[in-house]
């Protein structure tokens, strides 16, 4: 038996996996998130803890003779987090999360201390990640950030709390810019540009290997027979891999979720952070692994529900059951910024061609078509990174949507496959990391993908179509930059 634990940002999920990779039984506990200023994001890590806590109890009292049995734990972790530790293994402040924005300006002054950043740890420095995080504490918290004596991602935390060992993993450490993605290791420069030492660093393993074991007064609160030993696990996007398979070179998946991503696995690292493709190290050794991410993906569809008052399926029930030409409307989904290509936090979105004749129908199918178009600027940036993407997994929310697959795999021109059970996520991917370090196993042996549940091909006359949609699609972005900007200076003035 393992279990697998995804600490989320708006959750905690916690699943038991038997032998035969069933998921036996899934609890989740609800997080809050704290935003004190404009752009901050935060929560008490201790809230993760209890939420943990509580939601293996929960699968305790529902399966106690299950949970007894339990050989192995996997975390799958919400990405960037700070969690600063003061010499005695104490939170000096609550943790700064991946969403928090307050670190912008401090991002072009990590890459000016260091130069060759992007090349080294593959991404181009964003607020959302780490190390620009701890400059704005020395900065802005000087008594906080000369008490830390250890720098912990949020799994790293729940890891360091259950079992007393400050370990950390390949993938999550990816996204701190702190390491050497290409060696696999921590990159003394990258610290120093950061005022840290690799003395404020966690041990790195892969994420199949082990890495601990659960505390004793933990073992005895679940009836457990011994201590399950911990995996190095995963960040989230990279156990969600682990779940799906995706753990070869040459394989494929968007995930069209709230925000989306089109992920494909490499044998190599490729990196140089071009068109804001991030280049990771993957879960499992030996490969690595490139992603281009659209922030608002089914976000947008549920904004325009929102904004309409119709619900999701009433608005998609408007539309033909497949496309049968592209809308007339163009549609920017920069509801919350953009990330792949444009690396642009401060633009939004918006309809353009709108006409007295346009019609509900029209901006929904706009709607679809934009996030498409969003994930065909991230196939194009994998390609020019050197990955080309020929087929692909689709999972998400939104994959449910068969009229939205057809759209995507045609703005795309590559066949999507949908997926029986594509919804296993992060924790899944977990308990499989958990099982690898428990058993030695090889990872093609416990990372199968599952059943493919139907295949949707290009329409080669809607793919040329589409086509001149997407050029028309590449000029809004310029544009609605320009009216930011204009609007920010007549702000300020």
């Amino acid at each position: 038996m393992y279990i697998g634990i995804d600490l989320g940002t708006s959750g905690v999920k916690v699943v038991l996996v038997d032998g035969a990779q069933h998921v036996l039984a899934s609890e989740t506990v609800a997080l809050k998130v704290s935003r004190p200023h404009e752009g901050w994001s935060e929560q008490n890590p201790d809230d993760w803890l209890a939420a943990t806590l509580a939601a293996i109890d929960a699968l305790t009292k529902a399966y106690p003779s299950e949970v007894s049995q339990v050989t192995g734990i996997g975390l799958s972790g919400q990405q960037h987090g700070a969690v600063l530790l003061d010499g005695d293994g104490k939170v000096l402040r609550p943790c700064i999360l991946w969403n928090d924005t307050r670190a912008e300006a401090e991002c072009e002054i990590f890459e000016h201390r260091f130069p060759e950043s992007r090349a080294v740890t593959g991404n181009i420095a964003m607020p959302g990640f780490t190390a620009p995080k701890l400059i704005w504490v020395a900065e802005h918290e000087k008594d906080i950030f000369a008490k830390t004596r250890l720098v912990l991602l949020p799994k790293a935390w729940l890891r360091f709390a259950m079992t007393g060992e400050a370990i950390e993993d390949m993938s999550d450490a990816s996204g701190t810019l702190w390491l050497d993605v290409g060696q696999r290791r921590w990159s003394e420069e990258a610290l120093s540009a950061t005022g840290l030492s690799l003395s404020h660093m966690p041990e790195l393993r892969e994420g199949s290997e082990a890495a601990g074991v659960l505390k004793p007064d933990l073992v005895q609160r679940w009836g457990m027979r011994k201590a399950p030993v911990f995996a190095g696990s995963a960040g989230d996007n990279a156990a969600g891999a682990v779940g799906l398979g995706a753990t070869k070179p040459g394989d494929a998946f968007l995930s069209l979720g709230t925000s989306g991503v089109v992920w494909v696995t490499t044998d190599s690292y490729r990196g140089g952070a071009r068109d804001a493709i991030h280049a990771f190290c993957h879960a499992v050794p030996g490969v690595w692994h490139q992603m281009g991410v659209t922030l608002s993906a089914a976000a947008s569809l549920a904004w325009w529900s929102r904004v309409t008052g119709m619900k999701e399926a009433e608005l998609l029930a408007e539309l033909p059951e497949s496309p049968e030409a592209p809308s007339p409307v163009l549609f920017a989904p920069y509801l919350s910024g953009e990330r792949t290509p444009h690396n642009d936090g401060a633009v939004r979105g918006g309809f353009a061609l709108l006409s007295q004749d346009t019609t509900r129908a029209q901006m929904t199918q706009a709607v679809l078509e934009g996030v498409a178009f969003s994930f065909r600027d991230a196939l194009e940036g994998l390609r020019a990174s050197g990955s080309e993407v020929t087929e692909a997994a689709v999972i998400g929310g939104g994959s449910r949507s068969a009229l939205w697959v057809a759209i995507l795999a045609s703005v795309l021109g590559i066949p999507l496959h949908r997926l029986a059970n594509g919804e296993t996520g992060g924790a899944f991917g977990a308990a499989r990391l958990a099982r690898l370090a428990v058993t030695g196993e090889d990872v093609e042996t416990v990372c199968l993908s599952p059943e493919r549940a139907e295949t949707t091909t290009p329409n080669e006359a809607l793919r040329h179509a589409y086509e001149a949609a997407y050029a028309g699609y590449r000029t809004l972005y310029p544009g609605l930059a320009t009216v930011r900007t204009v609007l920010a200076k007549k702000e300020n003035a």
